[in-house]
């Protein structure tokens, strides 16, 4: 009986998180906050942006649902714990603009406390690593939610990724989580696919960042995955945010400003348009997954070329979008 009640999580995070994001929609919802257009946004009319309430309240109760049936964990409870708190501080942020400072304090509270229950093994410099690596999931994460059906679908495919890994690896626990998080991203999606009706929001998109980053640390801790497996997983987000953070940086720009220089913006400035460009990352995040899954019963060589062939495929779409983008800019036409 309590094996059947686990399994019905994913099912009760999607349907939770359809019903409320569906609530959050309509303008007389108390949490209907509205997301102004600017000069850096992808986006021309006025839409809601709290469907990481969705989110949150869908996996949340999934992963609830996972711990009733006696497959819960500590780690587990403490990611979806610091993933709790997250949301609140990212609500708080939708409705009233937190400082920075604030938001990166909580931030990295959160990451400690984490840590500090995970107990990951290494030295005081690994586990500082490893607390900025938390910290850099959740903004990047929030940097890359700026178009439809992005983040959502980057939560769908990614942790459904780890749900099949972790349940491969024996962690049955982990398993049901990640899949109640990937059923969550999926009701959320029905209202972000393009043309998105609502978008996510601080509220969802900072605490997925730290679930892929945390439950992503719980499955090496259990033996489901080595490190690079997570790495590889959330390729796709990982490599666009870094290397656009650190070109800004080389180029003397304020790295903590919003802006439109991420390889999924150009992509829809110049014409590929929110939808396509949705559906071109999703079957890189695709690749992504099932490269990481397949990668981890081979040896370590093949296990480096798998990795080392992901890697140059991202690069090699980085540097035909730049080549647009320049084209773009000339407005010479794009082939």
């Amino acid at each position: 009986m309590r094996e059947l009640l686990a399994l019905l999580a994913p099912v009760l995070a999607f349907v939770v998180a359809w019903g409320v994001t569906r609530a959050c929609c309509r303008p007389g919802s108390w949490l209907y906050f509205l997301d102004q257009p600017n000069e850096r946004s992808l986006h021309v009319t006025p839409t809601p942006r709290t469907g990481g309430v969705g989110v949150m309240a869908g996996l949340l109760v999934g992963g609830a649902l996972v711990w009733v049936a006696g497959l819960g964990s500590l780690p587990l409870g403490a990611a979806l714990a610091g993933a709790g708190g997250l949301a609140l501080v990212g609500l708080a942020d939708d409705r009233f603009s937190l400082s920075a400072r604030s938001r990166l304090f909580v931030q990295v509270l959160v990451a400690g406390l984490y840590l500090a229950v995970l107990g990951p093994g290494g030295g005081a410099l690994e586990v500082l690593l490893l607390g900025l690596g938390l910290v850099w999931m959740g903004n990047l994460y929030n940097f890359m939610d700026g178009s439809d059906g992005l983040a959502g679908g980057m939560a769908l495919f990614g942790f459904s990724a780890y749900a099949l890994a972790a349940a491969l690896g024996g962690q049955e626990g982990l398993a049901l989580v990640c899949g109640a998080v990937a059923a969550a991203a999926a009701g959320f999606l029905v209202f972000n696919f393009h043309p998105a009706r609502i978008f996510m929001g601080d509220a969802g998109s900072v605490p997925l960042g730290f679930l892929a980053g945390a439950l992503g640390l719980a499955g090496r801790e259990g033996g489901a995955w080595p490190l690079w497996f997570p790495l590889l997983v959330f390729a796709p987000f990982i490599l666009d945010a870094s290397v656009t953070l650190l070109r800004r940086a080389l180029r003397g720009e304020r790295v903590w400003e919003a802006h439109r220089t991420h390889y999924y913006q150009r992509l829809v400035q110049i014409g590929v348009g929110h939808r396509r460009t949705a559906l071109l990352a999703y079957a890189l995040m695709a690749v992504a997954g099932a490269a990481a899954v397949a990668a981890l019963p081979l040896g370590f060589s093949l296990q480096c070329g798998i990795i080392t062939m992901c890697v140059s495929l991202h690069l090699v779409l980085g540097y035909r979008i730049d080549s647009a983008w320049r084209r773009h800019q000339t407005g010479a036409p794009t082939p």
